[in-house]
């Protein structure tokens, strides 16, 4: 295995951020600093980010629900001294967010060292849905205005996705979407004529927000891991 594709199973980055990092200087193998991410490791080797040790891949991997409140950021490091989502989970792991939520929205993250899962829920190509309740101005929204969120609205950066979008109260909309567009439920909105007011992600996959309290933590079950993962690989089968 590659050592960027070994980082990021790790859960310290993306692969892509995973190659800048090895290319800085930060990681070591066997007491020695590597630049190169195509370096090839077995996983036995002893090897280190900004010199801590990294879990051996054969570890078991933990995934944490969490109820981010607003004001906390979807990071593992913040330059500005920022309240992190990661503040909020005591653990021996690495942990890193899955995806983002904005500052000022709330809801559920996943926090997980497990770099294969954290892939399979972000990226586009998966189509994991994810689910947010939204409360927007300017109430009620009109039927066309809904109509037109399910068929696609064009943004600046594309046509979006037709999303699964429904009014439980004027004002209250609960949007389900698979893509990863910066700010898309927020920019839908404003596409609509109804920015928003608040945000909250209530459902990743099959996994939902349920009664967990606002900045509560909960270690997922292995059965709840396995069916975020059947549902992304259901969404996006592998090849062969």
């Amino acid at each position: 295995m590659r050592l960027a594709k070994h980082l990021a199973h790790a859960g310290i980055a993306s692969r892509r951020a995973s190659e800048v990092l090895i290319r800085e200087g930060r990681v070591s193998i066997d007491g020695k600093i590597v630049t190169d991410p195509a370096r090839d490791v077995d996983g036995s080797e002893r090897i280190a980010f900004d010199d801590e040790l990294l879990t051996p891949l054969s570890g078991k991997r933990v995934v944490y629900a969490v109820h981010k409140p607003a004001g906390v950021v979807s990071t593992a490091h913040d330059t500005h001294g920022r309240a992190k989502v990661t503040d909020l989970v005591e653990s021996d792991h690495r942990l890193y967010p899955v995806g983002r939520l904005d500052a000022d929205s709330t809801g559920l993250i996943l926090l997980t060292d497990d770099g294969d899962l954290a892939q399979k829920l972000t990226h586009p190509s998966y189509e994991v849905p994810k689910t947010y309740r939204v409360k927007v101005r300017e109430l009620p929204v009109s039927e066309g205005s809904l109509r037109r969120m399910r068929e696609g609205l064009v943004l600046e950066d594309g046509r979006t996705a037709p999303a699964n979008v429904r009014q439980t109260r004027p004002g209250i909309l609960e949007i389900t979407i698979h893509e990863g567009k910066k700010h898309q439920v927020k920019r839908m909105c404003e596409a609509i004529g109804h920015p928003v007011v608040s945000l909250t992600r209530i459902a990743i996959g099959p996994l939902r927000l349920g009664d967990l309290a606002v900045g509560g933590v909960r270690r997922l079950s292995a059965a709840e891991v396995q069916r975020l993962r059947d549902a992304a690989e259901q969404e996006h089968p592998p090849a062969g």
